[in-house]
């Protein structure tokens, strides 16, 4: 059997407690120096810097999206685009607002601060798209007066030229829904007005900078339009292309001031209503054919000569004795020697 080796006994083991030696002192943890409290304390304030900075950025790029009191924003901010509001469509944003909030933020940007000694502008922001958006927010807060709707959710834009503010409005509302010819036309016509760009060309070209020659040359047409018969008209934005592109030929002809005297008179209750007016003022006055055939002015020895003119085509009749090649020539001869005349 293995013997069992026993531990020495220690110094004071059986000593009483009183003349024990005291444990040694637990160590103490070291000071930490002032050079390394500021130190960190620095790379705190810069990460919080940083972070705050990075916000900021994100914020004032657009990058960011912020709830902002409907209150501090301008509604009329640009000249909108879209004339008529679809009530069925507001509806359906209004319902779905209220069942799953605003989704998709709008682009708002900020205002001018007011300079020395002018009055404070009442609004902070100008509204660049969404317009919808803020006008369902707007009724939904007025009809239930709840908090959750008395913001919207935006991306706030850098201040930019008023040109790219048109140009992305325009953008949205094309790839939306599609304007009209009249609408397209209106905002060209109002943004040129406004001094947004030098002239209406300039305005036509950067805001439809991607629409065919053809189409812009459409677009212009209906400026005719706007600018001579947009104070009188309900339901411009129901004008299609091809009654437009009529009504416009007739002004050019002159006769801005009978059509605007018909709208005036009638005054159609409804678009359909106004569209049938234009549709028989865009009518090329019909002429009394038997009567330009009978009519005219007799000018020698039976030779009657008659004039008829429809828009810019001018037909002259000869009739009676003496009708011949020879007198064709001497006509041909007059005319060439009036335009040398001229000349």
């Amino acid at each position: 059997m293995a013997r069992r080796r026993l531990t020495p006994a220690q110094p004071g083991y059986l000593a009483p407690a009183q003349s024990r030696p005291a444990p040694a002192p637990a160590a103490t943890p070291r000071a930490v120096a002032p050079i390394a409290q500021v130190s960190g304390q620095s790379a705190e304030a810069a990460a919080l810097r940083e972070i705050t900075e990075s916000l900021q950025a994100a914020r004032d790029e657009g990058r960011m999206i912020v709830e902002v009191p409907l209150a501090d924003i301008a509604q009329g901010h640009l000249v909108r685009d879209r004339i008529s509001l679809d009530g069925d469509e507001i509806a359906a944003l209004k319902a779905s607002i209220a069942a799953h909030g605003q989704r998709t933020p709008a682009e708002i940007t900020p205002l001018p601060e007011p300079a020395a000694g002018e009055a404070t502008p009442p609004y902070r922001f100008g509204l660049i798209s969404g317009w919808r958006r803020l006008r369902a927010l707007s009724e939904l807060y007025e009809d239930t007066g709840e908090a959750r709707y008395s913001t919207l959710r935006a991306l706030i834009r850098p201040p930019e030229e008023a040109a790219d503010s048109y140009v992305a409005m325009v953008e949205e509302n094309e790839i939306r829904v599609g304007l009209s010819y009249y609408e397209r036309a209106r905002v060209v016509a109002e943004a040129a007005a406004r001094g947004v760009f030098p002239d209406q060309s300039a305005a036509l070209r950067c805001l439809f900078a991607t629409a065919s020659r053809a189409k812009r040359s459409k677009i212009g047409s209906f400026i005719d339009i706007h600018e001579a018969l947009g104070d009188l008209l309900n339901y411009p934005a129901e004008i299609p292309e091809r009654l437009g592109l009529a009504l416009v030929s007739r002004l050019r002809l002159g006769d801005r001031n009978a059509i605007r005297a018909a709208l005036t008179r009638a005054r159609p209750a409804n678009a359909a209503a106004e569209l049938a007016l234009l549709e028989k003022l865009a009518q090329p006055p019909k002429t009394d054919v038997s009567r330009a055939k009978h009519s005219g002015e007799v000018l020698r020895d039976g030779l009657r000569f008659a004039s008829d003119r429809k828009g810019q085509k001018i037909t002259l009749t000869l009739s009676g004795p003496g009708v011949d090649d020879a007198l064709l020539d001497r006509l041909r001869q007059a005319i060439r020697a009036a335009e040398g005349g001229q000349g």
